[in-house]
């Protein structure tokens, strides 16, 4: 287990309460309960909010928080989010909500296409905090008629809030405002579940999160689960998975069978050949479109959050996960994963791939994965070296 003394942001911090929420209701239950407990501090960044049935309770709680005199601080990705509308946007800013747009499009002063705000974190009072792939959005919510796409998120309390929230400061331009002195009440929590903040941003240099999953390929010595869509591994990750499989490490993958993006999946479906001549194990989720990001090595660790395993994730977008180095949370999560995998899932065997596999897909498959790799070529080379 890694050392209690921590002096850098990027180390474990030990103090933490640690739970998986599943995406729909269970989480916006939660993330209004925290809304309306909140007694200082509110910072929110999201990528897609959507003025709907689910994104207008979500800011009505917001302005209420607000009113009440807690300094709510909103971050939306201006290329995501930029259907909102300016009277709902007014309203959010003359309830005093703290209003940033990150890079409006095309109007930004270092605009970067492939760069965008792709996280999704809430940070409540320095000290409660909820980390997923969720964006605001009634695709991610349990509506009547339509239930929610397949995400995840990690509520913590405890030690890690706090470096949260100096990463939400610092996306936000906290020093742009003046706040009234207010005592935080941090929580002191003496459960042990250690707990790092991992971030990817090429512009800052940062591939956290990319580093991680090497290392938990790296550290495997029994069984890997992957979830994930768009599923598109880089170079470097298939090497590392291919290590693993070898030295007999068992890697299975949970992929959406149902995709909102049709040439994603394509491109996607184009991977499968190589993964299964590498011994990984291909699951196809059935009921709805997946959404989550989530792996667990070993039934000792655990990493979620907005990061998708592909090279967009790695080298383009902000993303940000949260590490959990806890058996009894990798436990959670595996047995989550296999009830999925049992019930909901479609496993693709080489037979099933080839029998389904007919010569045109296999040409749509191949052109689908080069064209959307000339994509990321573009987005995550030639940007970067205007920087």
């Amino acid at each position: 287990m890694p050392s209690k003394r921590v002096k850098h942001p990027t180390d474990y911090f030990v103090h933490n309460h640690v739970r998986v929420v599943r995406g729909g209701k269970d989480y916006f239950d939660l993330l209004h309960k925290l809304i309306s407990e909140a007694k200082t501090t509110i910072h929110f960044q999201t990528y897609i909010f959507d003025e709907d049935e689910t994104g207008i309770p979500v800011a009505n709680a917001l302005k209420e928080a607000a009113q009440r005199g807690v300094n709510v601080f909103l971050l939306l990705d201006g290329y995501a989010s930029q259907s909102l509308t300016k009277e709902f946007v007014k309203e959010l800013t003359d309830a005093n909500i703290r209003f940033r747009w990150f890079a409006p499009f095309l109007k930004s002063k270092n605009f970067y296409f492939g760069r965008r705000l792709h996280h999704k974190v809430v940070v409540v009072d320095s000290c409660k905090s909820l980390v997923g792939g969720m964006n605001i959005s009634n695709r991610y919510n349990d509506l009547p008629d339509q239930p929610a796409w397949l995400d995840w998120a990690m509520y913590t309390e405890g030690e890690i809030g706090p470096v949260l929230e100096d990463i939400c400061k610092k996306r936000m331009r906290h020093h742009r405002y003046k706040l009234k002195a207010q005592s935080e009440e941090i929580i002191k929590t003496k459960e042990v579940c250690p707990v790092r903040v991992r971030v990817n941003d090429w512009v800052q240099n940062k591939r956290q999160i990319s580093r991680s999953y090497l290392e938990m390929l790296n550290h495997a010595s029994s069984h890997i689960i992957i979830m994930s869509p768009y599923f598109l591994p880089g170079n470097e990750l298939r090497r590392r998975m291919a290590q693993a499989a070898k030295r007999g490490v068992k890697i299975k993958v949970i992929l959406t069978g149902i995709s909102d993006i049709t040439v994603a999946k394509w491109a996607e479906r184009y991977v499968y050949s190589w993964l299964l001549r590498n011994r990984i194990e291909i699951y196809e989720y059935q009921k709805t479109v997946l959404h989550g990001k989530m792996a667990t090595y070993d039934n000792k660790w655990v990493t979620a959050g907005s990061y998708n395993v592909n090279n967009l994730s790695a080298y383009a977008s902000i993303e940000l996960n949260l590490d959990v180095d806890h058996p009894s949370i990798a436990e959670d999560v595996e047995q989550l994963f296999n009830e999925i995998i049992e019930k909901d899932c479609v496993r693709i065997t080489a037979q099933v791939y080839k029998k389904n596999t007919h010569v045109l897909q296999k040409v749509i498959q191949w052109t689908s994965y080069e064209g959307l790799r000339l994509l990321l070529f573009l987005t995550t080379f030639y940007f970067k070296q205007r920087e």
